[in-house]
Parts: structure tokens; C-alpha cells; sequence
């Protein structure tokens, strides 16, 4: 390995902004971080060599699915792409789509609509309190597992803000029952959090927040083998890039959107969700955290799509009424289609990382959800699911029916994928073979 010095797995750049703000640069994985196969973490003084950490990704979108649209009618490695699906095409190796999934919990006697019963089930096990979800959700249970030593114990992302706004359909992830921890929606808020406190002059795009730690970053990239001269440059050319599309967006998208007025929805959601995608993608790359969550559009979501052609009716109305048609079917398959584009750009980014003698991606599994499986009659057993990545033992290039719960679905893969030993999750009684 082409390497000078050794180099901490907890290294970062530190610097201080114009305001006396601090600044904080996560690093990538670089060869100088491991030992001589790319396989772990060389040993450090009192730090015993580790493998590379997997991470956890919980991603969501609302209001469910159509079936015939989304879910493959051929079982196994040799099934076709549906025409929502298309867009993983090129990563077949890289997914298991699941269906079969069943969410008992939303079918318990009590409060709430077929959402709010639906939405606490898929993510916490637990029936619907009458306020927000019945216990902690998934990610939140494997993140008190594996997230404690890393700089956030968890990030909480969401893009599309429009909802009916009770806390059940803002919120997927959750502390405990009715403690819900609210998606960023922003990204100037998100790269904030992640690179510091924020610096006007950045926003202003007079300088950058590089500006801060460039002395850090001269003194680490003399210390570097050529390979990870090269990645340090490529990775701080792609902080720039981020910063600069940050602070370009038009001044009102720095504002939560509560409850747009008729007409008056963002245009352009699609280029907010990649911009929180590349910020989550940048918090994985540098470690900085282990698990998250992303809300890629709220549980019963009221968004439109102009960038899709749609805009005679918000999501949630789509899936009732006008989905009986012919036209409400393609109008719903486009929607999906959409939100499985979105995902795949994800992966792509996953993907696009070196890490380790694999790629990020090698290190992270992906679970992509929806509170519903057929949108219109608020189905929730036989749910539809991604998963995408190939942490731990996890199983990919097929499609697969499952007979399990989603308990059993999230005590397998954060036992046996991702290694947090939870013990046990509700609903959850078995370990599903199928998946590892």
C-alpha cells in the first residue's frame, strides 16, 4: 500500500470560519487507514484493528404502490424489472426486491386512519398511540446499538414537506413512543449540521468553507501515498461542488414549507432530494455517521408533480378515486417510477465511492419502505420492499416472497446484515433465511 504515514480512522480537518464558527471536515476511508489487504482498519494504539462499519439507511416514501406496476410476478434471480423498478436496472446485482411483507400491528383495534395505524406498524412494530408511533423505530433501535461512536448517532433526512401534518405522517423516525425526531427538510440546515455552524460568507459564495481548513489539508495530503493524494483532492472537489449548489438554491427554499398554498408547491423537489441525498451519501463517505433515515415524501404526502406532468391533484388523491382509471394507474405507476429514480441515484452514489477493497455500497444496507402495499385500499399486508447493498450476509439479485413480518424483517437484517445485536423487535419471532 502506496502510503507515507499512517493515518488515524478518526482523522478530520478542523478549522475555524470568519465568525469564530467552527468548522468540520469529515474524511473519507483512505488506503492509509487500513491494513495492507483494504480489508479492515489497521490497529492503532489502544484501538483494536476493526473491519470496515456497515451502515443503515431506512428510506422512505408515502401512499404506497401499485402492485401490477411494482412488484415482479417472477420469483428468483430470474425475474423481469416491472416498470417502476426499471430504473435499478443496472443495479439487479446489487438488490433483493422483497414482497410478502406482512405489518400486523397497523390491523390492532385503536385509534387513527389506515395511515397513522399502517405508518407506527412499518416503523416501530407498535399500533398507533393516537399521537405518533407506538415505540422506537427500527433505525433508532439498531442506531442505540452501533451509532454511539460516531460524531451523530443518527441523521434524520426528509425532502418532499407537504403532508396532512399530524406528527405520525411527518415523522418515520422515533426515540421512543410519541418522541418523534423530525427529518431535515433543508439543505442548508443539513450542511450546517454536518460541516459546522453557518458562515454567511458561504452562502454569499464569496469563499469557501474549504478556505478554513486548507492549511489541515495541505499538511494531510503531504503525509499521503500518491492514491490517497489523489482521493483527498477528488473528495474535497466534491465538498466545493456541494457547497456551491447549496448556495445557489433561490432564497425561499431555506424555508420550511408548512402548508403551501393551491399552486404554490416547489418545482423542483427533484433537485432537493439529490442535493440530501449527496449530503447523506457525504455523511456515510466520512463516517460521521452509521445509520439514517430519509423521508423521501411524508406518509398520506399532498405533493404535486409538475417535473412528471402532474398537477391536477396532490399525491394522496392520486391513489384514491382517479387510480380506478387506466390513466389513474399510469399517472401512479410514473409517480412510483419516479421514487424508485430517486433511490437508484442513491446507489449510484454509493456505489460511485471507493472504500476499503470494495465500495461504499459493499458497506451499507439499504431498505427501501412504504407505509402501504396497494395505495387506494390502504393495504398493509403483502408490503413490497428494496433492499439494496451488500453489508454482512445479504442477499441480492433476486426477487423473493417472504412469509414474515416486519419484525422479522428488521431483527434479520440488523442481526445478521448490519450487526447490532437488538435482541428482539415487536412483531418479530423469526429470522427470515430467505434475505441472508
Amino acid at each position: 500500500m502506496a502510503t507515507r504515514d499512517p493515518l488515524s480512522r478518526r482523522a478530520f480537518l478542523r478549522g475555524v470560519g470568519l465568525s469564530g464558527a467552527a468548522i468540520h471536515i469529515g474524511l473519507p476511508t483512505f488506503e492509509a487507514m487500513l491494513n495492507s489487504s483494504g480489508t479492515a482498519y489497521a490497529a492503532e494504539a489502544g484501538v483494536p484493528a476493526d473491519p470496515i462499519e456497515t451502515r443503515f439507511v431506512y428510506w422512505f416514501n408515502g401512499n404506497g404502490i401499485i402492485e401490477k406496476y411494482w412488484i415482479p410476478r417472477e420469483d428468483g434471480p430470474g425475474y423481469a424489472m416491472t416498470p417502476c423498478l426499471q430504473p435499478l436496472s443496472r443495479f439487479r446485482q446489487d438488490i433483493h426486491v422483497i414482497s410478502g411483507v406482512d405489518n400486523p400491528a397497523a390491523r390492532l383495534p385503536g385509534p387513527g386512519n389506515g395511515h397513522h395505524n399502517s405508518m407506527s406498524g412499518l416503523v416501530s412494530g407498535e399500533m398507533f398511540s393516537g399521537r405518533g408511533a407506538g415505540g422506537p423505530s427500527i433505525d433508532q433501535v439498531i442506531a442505540q446499538e452501533i451509532g454511539s461512536q460516531s460524531r451523530f448517532r443518527s441523521l434524520q433526512i426528509g425532502v418532499c414537506q407537504e403532508s396532512f401534518g399530524e406528527s405520525i405522517q411527518r415523522n418515520m423516525s422515533w426515540a421512543g413512543r410519541d418522541r418523534p425526531l423530525p427529518p431535515e427538510m433543508l439543505p442548508h440546515r443539513l450542511f450546517d449540521r454536518l460541516f459546522g455552524s453557518k458562515e454567511p460568507y458561504w452562502i454569499e459564495r464569496k469563499k469557501s468553507i474549504l478556505d478554513a481548513v486548507s492549511d489541515e489539508a495541505k499538511t494531510l495530503k503531504a503525509g499521503l501515498g500518491y492514491s490517497d493524494q489523489q482521493r483527498l483532492d477528488e473528495y474535497l472537489t466534491s465538498v466545493r461542488s456541494l457547497e456551491r449548489s447549496v448556495a445557489s438554491l433561490p432564497p425561499e427554499y431555506a424555508q420550511v414549507v408548512e402548508q403551501p398554498p393551491e399552486g404554490g408547491d416547489l418545482k423542483d423537489w427533484p433537485r432537493i432530494a439529490k442535493l440530501q441525498t449527496d449530503l447523506l451519501v457525504h455523511a456515510l463517505a466520512s463516517r460521521q455517521t452509521r445509520v439514517a433515515s430519509y423521508m423521501l415524501s411524508k406518509c398520506q404526502g399532498l405533493s404535486r408533480f409538475p417535473w412528471l406532468g402532474y398537477t391536477y391533484e396532490r399525491h394522496h388523491e392520486y391513489t384514491h378515486g382517479r387510480v380506478e382509471s387506466p390513466e389513474g394507474q399510469r399517472i401512479m405507476r410514473d409517480i412510483c417510477r419516479w421514487h424508485v429514480e430517486e433511490f437508484a441515484y442513491f446507489l449510484a452514489k454509493l456505489k460511485s465511492i471507493p472504500e476499503g477493497d470494495g465500495t461504499l455500497l459493499d458497506h451499507t444496507c439499504a431498505l427501501f419502505v412504504h407505509e402501504h402495499a396497494e395505495a387506494n385500499s390502504h393495504k398493509n399486508a403483502g408490503l413490497a420492499m428494496i433492499l439494496a447493498g451488500h453489508a454482512g450476509n445479504l442477499k441480492t439479485g433476486r426477487h423473493t416472497r417472504v412469509t414474515g413480518t416486519v419484525g422479522d424483517l428488521y431483527l434479520t437484517l440488523a442481526e445478521e446484515v448490519v450487526g447490532a445485536r437488538i435482541g428482539d423487535f415487536p412483531t418479530g419471532e423469526t429470522k427470515l433465511s430467505e434475505i441472508v
